[in-house]
Formats: C-alpha cells, sequence, structure tokens
C-alpha cells in the first residue's frame, strides 16, 4: 500500500527513513530559537509545504481534501500534520522486520523531541511541523500519542476486544483532531468531546475499511472479542465468507462507530462554529460510505437496519 514517495526538488526520497533527507543531520546554520528552517536549508519557501501536500494527496486523498478547506491561515499547518501521521502510518508497510520499524519509530519520536528544542532534522515533513508548532503551538503530548501508538501497532496483532481498538483511535486519529483544533485556534471542552467521538468512529471504520487490503496480506485485525462472540475464526475473514455471522460481526463492530458519531453530533449545538473545519471527514467519505462498505463486505443486505444507517449517516440535518 505504502511504497516510495514521489521526488522533491532534491530528488526522490525514501519517506521518514534516515537518508537523503534524515540521516540526522541538522539543518546548516540552525543557531538559535527562531531561525527560518526553510531559508537555512536553501529550499524556499514553498519547498517543504509542496511536499507534504504531495505526500498528503498521494496517501491520504481524503485528509488532503479536507486540510484544502480549511482556513488560509491554517491550511499548511494541516498538510504538516497530516502528512506526520502518513510518515507514521506507513511504517509498518514499508518494513520488513519490526526492529527496523521500531528504528523509523524512534527517528520520529527523536525529531518530535528536537522540534520543541527548534532543532529539526533536515527532512521536509519535520520542517514543516516544527514551522506548525511554533505558529500555533501545539502540544507536544498529542504529537507522541500517536508516534507511541503506531509504534505499539508494529506487533502486528489483532485487537482483544473493541476498547484496545477504541483506545488506538483515540491516541492517533482523535489526537489529530485535537492537533487540528488547535490550529484553527480552538480551546472548548465541548470541542474536545466531540473530537474524541469523532476519532474513535474514524478509527473504527478505517479497520473496517482496511479489510480487503489487510485480507490480501493474510492479517485480520477485527477485535477477537467480538469475533468469539460470533463463533467467527480469522479464517472465515479470509475466505470471503459471508455468512450471517460474520455479518453479525461487521455489525457490532460498526454499530460501535456509529455510537460513537451520535454521541459527537449531540455536542453540534455546544461546538464553536469556528471548530467545524475540523471535523470535514465525518460528513466525507470515510463515514458516509458505511453502508456502500458493509455491502461490498457482507453482500447484499437483507435487514432494514441498512436503509435507517444510510438515512442516518447521510441526511442527518443537526450535522
Amino acid at each position: 500500500m505504502a511504497v516510495s514517495a514521489p521526488g522533491s526538488a532534491c530528488g526522490p526520497l525514501r519517506l521518514g527513513v534516515p537518508g537523503l533527507w534524515a540521516r540526522g543531520r541538522r539543518v546548516p546554520g540552525l543557531a538559535g530559537p527562531g531561525r527560518n528552517v526553510a531559508a537555512a536549508s536553501g529550499l524556499g519557501a514553498s519547498g517543504t509545504d509542496a511536499y507534504c501536500m504531495e505526500l498528503l494527496r498521494k496517501r491520504d486523498y481524503e485528509s488532503y481534501l479536507c486540510s484544502l478547506l480549511l482556513p488560509a491561515e491554517s491550511r499548511s499547518s494541516a498538510f504538516a500534520l497530516r502528512a506526520f501521521n502518513v510518515e507514521l502510518a506507513q511504517v509498518k508497510d514499508l518494513v520488513s522486520e519490526k526492529t527496523i520499524g521500531l528504528m523509523r519509530m524512534q527517528f520520529w519520536k527523536k525529531t518530535v523531541d528536537d522540534i520543541y528544542c527548534d532543532n529539526p532534522p533536515h527532512q521536509p515533513v519535520a520542517i514543516e511541523l516544527w514551522k506548525a508548532v511554533k505558529k500555533h503551538n501545539l502540544t507536544k503530548r498529542w504529537l507522541m500519542k500517536i508516534v507511541d501508538e503506531r509504534e505499539k501497532n508494529l506487533d502486528d496483532k489483532a485487537y482483544r476486544n473493541i476498547q484496545e481498538l477504541e483506545s488506538y483511535a483515540e491516541n492517533t486519529q482523535s489526537s489529530l483532531l485535537y492537533l487540528t483544533l488547535e490550529i484553527l485556534g480552538i480551546k472548548d471542552l465541548h470541542a474536545d468531546h466531540a473530537a474524541s467521538h469523532i476519532g474513535k468512529a474514524q478509527g473504527i471504520v478505517t479497520c473496517l475499511r482496511a479489510m480487503p487490503y489487510h485480507g490480501s496480506r493474510r492479517r485480520v485485525f477485527l477485535p477477537m472479542d467480538i469475533c468469539m462472540l460470533h463463533g467467527v475464526s480469522q479464517e472465515d475473514f479470509l475466505r470471503k465468507n459471508r455468512d450471517k455471522n460474520v455479518r453479525d460481526v461487521i455489525y457490532d463492530i460498526a454499530s460501535q462507530a456509529h455510537l460513537h458519531l451520535k454521541h459527537a453530533r449531540s455536542f453540534h449545538k455546544s461546538v464553536p462554529v469556528k471548530a467545524f473545519p475540523a471535523f470535514l471527514q465525518t460528513t466525507g467519505p470515510e463515514l458516509t460510505s458505511l453502508p456502500i462498505l458493509l455491502h461490498f463486505i457482507c453482500g447484499t443486505p437483507t435487514t432494514a437496519w441498512l436503509v435507517k444507517w444510510c438515512h442516518v449517516c447521510t441526511r442527518d440535518p443537526n450535522w
């Protein structure tokens, strides 16, 4: 799924890997706080920015589209944040051994530490993320949570229960939304609550959407407790079994995502209007395509719940 990235103005790059851009070198002449990294590295004002945009366009098109719709003053920072997430997310697919993946995660951990010391490495995503941190005073804890959770996910094990999947989604997707709210200048408890539930919903749906890809690599990451409840084995998914018990597993997992989405929508009157752009993906393909996703995974549904679900997800006037 994730392969080598397209080249930048300085030639072909290997994403998130110490080498060329990221060999642990520091930007020449970066002597103190506030120094312009792009200027010091000779990349020009838009080189690293364009790199992040292109990376996002090729690797996470939905986030790319949603970032384009953010206010102009927040756009480049949002691209940097999402590009950072892409770099971390594709480590698992790029490496053949866990040890190598851990080395790359360590690189990004050190990168985050160095960013907050005004000493980012000579790597385009790191440079843009440093600019975003300086501009919006982004919380380091959320960035580290994303790295730590991605690192734990290198184990390549199925989630033991739905709570583990929700925890993963909270520490990755929700953390991204908390940071996006900070980029938009939003500090609001209700917006944070909505972000928490939306992030969990997105994480669960992403797990479902990735089933065909993971299946092609003979991997199943669905929560084991729900599979056991319905007497479904991993082999049933690998064989693309469409029996009722398999559909029930999908339904139960998807229902949890829908529940989080309903909780998020309950805050719609309390969340500041300026925060809404952070949640654009809630009404985008990732969540509104859920009925279509279930159709392709489970075959043609025979119960009325899918019709109702489609109505709720795509026509609810409250969100």
